[in-house]
């Protein structure tokens, strides 16, 4: 077994894993808990957020609408700070009210400057993003959205234009702290490759269902719940951009080289590779 401790004040906890060596899922092994990022590492940063009360707060809004333009207004070549300006300038303006506000003035708002640590920035995608906001209020004040899981309010979120399975996933993971659904983009694809849990020859933009399945069942491997696990795999990963490429070059399986091989042969879906805010 390898045993790692957690200190909280006065006390103590340890933490046993099984050694390195064995297998989480067949052909996935444990490795080192200290080995960022192994499967043994996840777990352990999994256990020490929870008993150290740190675990990452991930809902955005306070009601459903909100939580789905937080999440519509970030994403793929947006800044997360911008994208969580941007909620919070056509939150105080009443986007997320009963009544939607027409398209018109939601792009009326997009299109004001917003202020970022003391300096004005505007917002990207203004247009396109004001389309979606209000597609999306539209449908949510007009129909009732189905809680039962996950994975059936993100189905009902991908009637949306602009919501593919990413942000989809990421609305309904953040809304209903769920564990059936993933959020999926390259950080978390790079840790499935290093990890040895995700197949190689898949991608996010043609295979999520495929990957997700295989998430989940990775985490249900590791003993913790799936929502938890892409977070904190998520920021971790995001962080870490120098010590991830440099383990990527030392003949591991490259991602991005082989994402922009890909690339010359198909368009990318933004929505599903955004990254989260």
């Amino acid at each position: 077994m390898q045993l790692g401790a957690i200190f909280m004040d006065q006390v103590v906890f340890n933490v046993e894993l099984p050694q390195a060596e064995a297998e989480v899922l067949p052909g996935v092994p444990w490795g080192a808990m200290e080995a960022f990022p192994s499967p043994a590492y996840w777990a352990y940063q999994v256990y020490a957020r929870r008993l150290t009360g740190n675990r990452i707060n991930y809902k955005l809004g306070a009601t459903l609408k909100e939580e789905v333009g937080a999440c519509l207004l970030g994403g793929h070549g947006i800044p997360a700070n911008v994208g969580i300006a941007a909620f919070h300038h056509v939150k105080e303006r009443g986007a997320f009210g009963a009544v939607p506000p027409a398209e018109d003035t939601l792009l009326e708002w997009l299109q004001e400057p917003l202020t970022i640590d003391g300096r004005q920035v505007r917002y990207r995608f203004a247009k396109q993003k004001a389309r979606y906001l209000s597609a999306a209020l539209q449908k949510l004040s007009a129909e009732r959205p189905p809680l039962s899981s996950g994975k059936v309010l993100r189905d009902w979120l991908l009637d949306i234009p602009g919501i593919g399975y990413k942000t989809a996933s990421w609305v309904a993971r953040n809304w209903l702290d769920a564990d059936d659904v993933a959020i999926l983009d390259i950080h978390i694809l790079r840790a499935g490759l290093l990890g040895k849990f995700f197949e190689d020859n898949l991608t996010v933009e043609r295979n999520y269902l495929e990957l997700e399945e295989q998430f989940i069942r990775f985490s249900k491997g590791l003993g913790v719940r799936a929502s938890e696990l892409d977070a904190l795999m998520w920021l971790e990963m995001m962080s870490s951009p120098s010590t991830v490429h440099s383990i990527m070059g030392m003949g591991h399986h490259n991602p991005d080289s082989a994402a922009r091989g890909r690339t010359k042969k198909r368009k990318t879906n933004p929505s599903q590779l955004a990254l989260i805010g």
